[in-house]
């Protein structure tokens, strides 16, 4: 089956109103900044976003309106610090007030792999003792076998998970490879997916490698062929990470009036990803792509 569309017709067809959405599930890397963007652009409201990290993503959603929860271990900027849009969401309620459901980045990643498993909860040694680990996300329990107290940690099931890869078919079969983070927790937790990618292949291309097919086309609802989608995070081997515009988004959006200006002229004042690379310019675009080649050993699938 053939799922390939456009990155509107993905965010239009799959993500609506009020929904849960996970995305920067790789941490640093592999965040689907340009599906963000679209969500954006689309107006889409009351959601509740699931990340571990999500770097300014987060943030970026919160200011534009669009986020009504956070299930989350971290929002912020990686290089620069706090998140502005989150701390004025949460202390001043602008441009509106956030709920929060806090975790770690461990408990996030057993949340997400509870669903995956089909469990309401998985247990962990960690958390307790912790402020947050009182929260009504965490329980005590004891081990049925060796009586050790225990936090249960409720399962998170998105109704979307955003993911970028590296390549994909049309069928939605994906190879992706370097800091995984809880990318694929995440596919197989969500109730659809959503895959922007490099670059697509051939189905041939994924058979001949068949470990590196991380996420299963049957988990897929849309694919997208978004080059540079991961912008300005590095998705390995084809960009590397825009430190200058983490730094460039922290100064700006210090502000309201800042960050309104920064979303006019990279989100809002640009018709599609298209637009928003020729605005980031050529040069620009040319000297984050990684040079020379490190491939791996070439291996056998001979029986």
């Amino acid at each position: 089956m053939n799922k390939l569309c456009s990155l509107s017709q993905a965010i239009s067809r799959n993500i609506e109103d009020g929904m849960s959405v996970a995305t920067g599930c790789g941490l640093e890397s592999l965040i689907p900044f340009a599906a963000g963007y679209e969500i954006i652009r689309q107006k889409k409201r009351d959601l509740t976003l699931i990340a571990p990290i999500s770097d300014i993503q987060l943030d970026q959603i919160i200011g534009a309106g669009c986020a009504r929860k956070i299930v989350a271990a971290w929002v912020g900027n990686v290089a620069a610090g706090l998140a502005h849009n989150f701390r004025r969401a949460m202390e001043d309620g602008i441009p509106r007030p956030l709920e929060v459901e806090e975790h770690s980045n461990f408990t996030i990643g057993l949340a997400l792999q509870a669903a995956a498993m089909g469990l309401p909860f998985l247990p962990t040694k960690t958390a307790r003792g912790s402020d947050f680990s009182r929260a009504d996300h965490f329980q005590p329990l004891r081990c049925p076998f060796t009586k050790e107290e225990l936090l249960a940690v409720r399962a998170v099931k998105p109704d979307v998970a955003i993911l970028h890869v590296q390549r994909a078919d049309v069928e939605g079969n994906a190879h992706l490879w370097g800091n995984l983070g809880v990318t694929v927790e995440a596919a197989r937790a969500a109730r659809k997916v959503v895959l922007t990618c490099e670059e697509i292949v051939d189905h041939e291309v994924i058979l001949s490698d068949p470990n590196r097919t991380l996420i299963q086309g049957f988990l897929v609802s849309s694919v997208v062929h978004v080059p540079f989608g991961s912008h300005p995070s590095p998705t390995q081997g084809f960009a590397r990470r825009d430190d200058d515009f983490y730094f460039d988004y922290h100064k700006e959006s210090r502000n309201r009036e800042g960050f309104e200006r920064w979303l006019e002229r990279w989100v809002l004042g640009v018709k599609d990803h298209q637009e928003f690379l020729k605005r980031l310019g050529e040069e620009r675009v040319r000297r984050l792509k990684p040079e020379g080649n490190l491939f791996s050993p070439s291996v056998s699938f001979n029986l």
